[in-house]
């Protein structure tokens, strides 16, 4: 047996399977993102422990024989989270999440120095790793110089298992202190930073073996000898779930933020696009993404002005495609990622009208995320990525309205794998068989079944190219105002 963890922002699930991959049991647990101030989004690691521990303990008690069998864990996790422990290994802070624009003044700066791009492939972005680490220097100065260490979240949960500081080359590409064609760390990168190597986690791929569940972990029931491997990056992992290791395979993801993905074969960067380069979480591949920081969130914070449920607001479409309204949604709820690169643009509605109801905010919010993530494809496409077809994967691609017109919208057919909601703890399940056994990753790692194939809608594919057109038209008149 085999274990998959994917650590999200929202909560953890956890997916066992057997050798040959197929699904035995499931857990989830929650847990809360704390906001103190605007543009800060931040999590205490304890909560993570005990999401793990709580679904570790669900699965052990409903499929005891299963547990008892597990061979190797591995993990998915959320990125670019700073976790900063001191030399005994306790947390300093809470760590300073993904999402949190707080240091975009100090990723400004660090972008600014012409080693950022060149080595790193990618803009150093206010969510990266390495501009947290600058504000913490300036702001906290305490805290700072008792960093012993900096971890990812998923990292630290391999130290809680296994007691060593270790990442891969996935979650480290996004920290900006990584040569991410080289695959290694930059002495050059660090002193931007104002870091050092002796900071960093041994550096892994995704498939090597961290090391077993050290005996302090005992409490876990796992047996005797389980291997934790190094896991990655969350879209990497999600993207080996789904079999998208290589150019033609990719996938579209309607979660908490959105992402297009396309696997590649060799190292191609293209920073100014905004794009993210990252190194895939297998040897000798990369991945490119486009990344909107506001998805389904953008949903979730209209259920809550409402007071109506994410899956009531979207019901309440019916199941067929309208065509684009005047009530237009523009989803910077957090700023935005590609290909604007800018924190402090802020969304909103335009064209409100007296009449206007819950369902016209409905269809406006997954328009105007929908038109986000076409920016997002058009920048993978100049890059040179192609995605003749993509799978649709999160939790709102469960929508078949959304589905559709994000299909419309992009003009490619979008295929709903089965267990689309176990993509990255199926990913990492995989990861973890290929650490125990030195599987071929290609052989491991392949597409899932397709439970339904999203057309584009033909009749509105043009009206959604001109609704397209407009809101990419937007942004500038969005970003004068006060």
């Amino acid at each position: 047996m085999y274990l998959g963890l994917d650590l999200g922002t929202s909560g953890v699930k956890a997916l066992l399977v057997d050798g040959d991959g197929h699904a035995v049991g499931s857990a989830d647990a929650t847990y809360d993102v704390s906001n103190p101030h605007a543009g800060w989004s931040e999590q205490d690691p304890a909560d993570w422990v005990a999401g793990i521990s709580a679904v570790l303990a669900s699965l052990r008690q409903e499929h005891p024989s299963a547990y008892g069998a597990i061979r190797a864990l591995s993990f998915s996790g959320h990125m670019h989270g700073a976790v900063m422990v001191d030399g005994a290994g306790a947390v300093l802070r809470p760590c300073i999440l993904w999402n949190d624009t707080r240091s975009h003044v100090e990723a400004a700066a660090m972008d600014a120095d012409p080693i950022a791009r060149a080595v790193s492939g990618n803009i150093v972005f206010p969510g990266f790793t390495a501009p947290k680490l600058a504000w913490v220097a300036k702001n906290e100065p305490d805290i700072f110089a008792r960093v012993a260490r900096v971890m990812l979240p998923k990292d630290y949960l391999l130290w809680w298992l296994t007691g060593r500081y270790a990442t891969e080359m996935s979650d480290a590409a996004g920290t900006a202190w990584l040569d991410v064609g080289a695959r290694e760390w930059s002495d050059g990168l660090l002193a931007l930073g104002g870091m050092s190597r002796e900071q960093m986690p041994d550096l892994l791929e995704g498939t090597d073996v961290v090391g077993e569940v050290q005996a302090a972990r005992a409490d876990l029931g796992l047996p005797a000898g389980c291997k934790v491997v190094a896991g990655g990056a969350d879209n990497a992992v999600a993207a080996c779930g789904v079999g998208a290791l290589g150019e033609g395979d990719g996938f579209v993801s309607l979660g908490t933020s959105g992402v297009v993905l396309a696997g590649r074969g060799s190292y191609a960067p293209d920073a100014g696009s905004a794009v993210h380069t990252f190194c895939h979480a297998v040897p000798e591949r990369w991945y490119q993404m486009g990344v909107v920081l506001a998805a389904t969130d953008s949903l979730n914070w209209l259920s809550r002005i409402t007071g109506q449920g994410a899956g009531e607001l979207s019901s309440a479409l019916g199941n067929t495609l309208a065509a684009p309204s005047d009530v237009k949604f523009y989803p910077y709820l957090s700023g935005e990622r590609t290909p604007h690169n800018d924190a402090q643009v802020r969304g909103g509605f335009t064209g409100l009208d007296i009449a206007s109801g819950p369902e016209d905010l409905t269809h406006a919010v997954m328009s105007g995320v929908s038109f986000a993530l076409r920016d997002s494809f058009e920048a993978l496409k100049a890059t040179g990525a192609q995605l003749p077809s993509a799978l649709a994967i999160g939790g709102g691609s469960r929508s078949d309205y959304w589905t559709r017109m994000l299909a419309t919208t992009l003009n490619i057919p979008l295929e709903r794998p089965d267990e689309g909601a176990f993509g990255a703890a199926l990913g990492a399940a995989r990861i973890a068989m290929c650490g125990d056994t030195g599987a071929d990753p290609a052989s491991v790692m392949t597409k899932p079944p397709v439970a339904d194939v999203i057309h584009p809608q033909a009749d509105l594919v043009a009206a959604y190219d001109d609704a397209y057109s407009a809101f990419s038209g937007a942004y500038p008149k969005l970003k004068a105002m006060p």
